[in-house]
């Protein structure tokens, strides 16, 4: 396969994950701040989305707050911001039409389709009463694409360069949800485990669609360090950073038997993804869940560095 056509493959995954991920972030601001004040939030919801969403100089280059208005725009449709959900999927619709012929026809047609219909979302998006619809919207997209993919394309190297452009971003995302929660969301005076708390954890859990698979895990309430153990441990869980990698090492090494050989990016990925079979969750937060999340994505950002020089490039 030309380094090109893989290329375009991998960010359309990534372009298709990311806008997904922006959509998930703004329905837990939003849910955030329709709390009552009495719950003792600071009112910083829409900021984390912003941290969250890793655009934050960006952002404060454009605007001077970050009130509702300002970042819904700015992550909806902003022509400022290269990762709003309308250039995610407009840039996702472009890597499609470069490798028509690699893509299914069912494939195709859900990605189109989806740019058509985003032009007759832009007009209403951003009004509060419009944007849970729209992002309802961008959501099922984003299944869609996924499912299309998953039911029809061949199991070949297009399909595992596709895969791991998934895994990548939603590596980053899932990494991003939990370093905001310690360092954003949670203002100094809330103590932790207290109301604000919960209901911070409990709008991640919604966000990354993981509020029942936490109750089917753990049987229990909610608890932080359980919440951190299923979306960093536990490989059952789709969106773990455990789940990402088991599948980033499993399409690496596919493509290294395709190929004939293994590189720097099997080797990264492999070493990442032995680390969480002999990680407990007690030990990430003695460390700190912070530092760990950190580093966790300076580790992502090289595989996915590894990957674009072995073959992407």
């Amino acid at each position: 396969m030309l380094s090109r056509t893989a290329d375009s493959l991998y960010w359309l995954s990534r372009y298709i994950e990311r806008a997904d991920y922006i959509a998930r972030v703004l329905e837990m601001a939003n849910r955030l701040s329709s709390l009552p004040v009495a719950y003792g939030g600071s009112r910083n919801e829409w900021e984390s989305a912003i941290v969250t969403a890793g655009c934050g100089p960006a952002f404060f280059e454009a605007y001077d707050e970050p009130t509702a208005k300002n970042v819904t725009e700015f992550l909806v449709e902003s022509e400022r911001n290269p990762a709003s959900i309308r250039r995610c999927l407009e840039t996702a619709r472009t890597n499609a039409r470069a490798v028509r012929t690699a893509l299914t026809t069912e494939m195709w047609e859900t990605i189109n389709s989806a740019w058509i219909d985003l032009k007759t979302f832009r007009a209403t998006a951003l009004t509060s009463r419009d944007l849970p619809r729209f992002l309802s919207w961008v959501r099922e997209v984003s299944l869609r694409v996924d499912g299309s993919g998953y039911r029809t394309m061949l199991r070949n190297d297009a399909y595992w360069f596709s895969r791991l452009g998934i895994y990548i971003e939603r590596t980053n995302s899932t990494a991003r949800l939990l370093d905001t929660k310690y360092h954003v969301l949670l203002p100094e005076h809330s103590p932790v485990g207290g109301g604000l708390d919960y209901v911070q954890w409990t709008a991640i859990l919604g966000a990354v669609s993981a509020a029942t698979a936490y109750h089917w895990v753990y049987k229990e309430s909610l608890k932080p360090w359980l919440v951190a153990d299923l979306l960093i441990l536990r490989e059952e869980m789709p969106r773990s950073l455990a789940a990402c990698y088991a599948n980033i090492v499993t399409n690496l090494d596919r493509l290294a038997r395709a190929y004939g050989r293994t590189g720097e990016s099997q080797r990264l990925a492999r070493s990442i993804y032995t680390a969480f079979g002999n990680s407990r969750i007690e030990d990430i937060f003695r460390r700190g869940l912070h530092e760990y999340v950190g580093a966790m994505i300076g580790s992502n950002t090289a595989v996915g560095e590894a990957i674009e020089r072995q073959y992407l490039a």
